[in-house]
């Protein structure tokens, strides 16, 4: 199964090419390298995830990439942990109180006295 490193505290301009370029710099290698972007901007996140090939070393690539300075900022690698599943637009959720629409409503033509 291939092993996944988060690689935090990325400057907001930091491209592509430049996380592949780290990897290479410090002979980590990668089957693939995914930059988190705000999807309205398309401006990066700030993190990123990158796959290692099968002949990495999760431990070394972790103490040959964590804090390394790339920006003027260290970064913080680790291996990445499983995404939570979540759930989207359930009606039962109690983040929010009852919806408009979901209020009791009285049968037509009666009166409210």
């Amino acid at each position: 199964m291939p092993t996944k490193l988060f690689i935090g505290n990325l400057s907001f301009k930091v491209a592509d090419a430049e996380l592949n370029e780290l990897f290479a710099s410090v002979n980590v290698p990668v089957a693939g390298v995914t930059l988190m972007r705000d999807m309205e901007t398309g401006r990066s996140r700030g993190f990123a995830f990158a796959e290692l090939a099968p002949e990495a070393n999760l431990e070394a690539a972790v103490k040959a990439l964590n804090g390394k300075v790339m920006d003027g900022r260290a970064l913080t690698v680790n291996e990445a942990r499983p995404q939570k599943k979540r759930e989207f637009g359930s009606r039962d959720s109690n983040r929010r109180g009852p919806r408009e629409n979901d209020r009791p409503r009285r049968p037509r033509g009666q009166e409210l006295y």
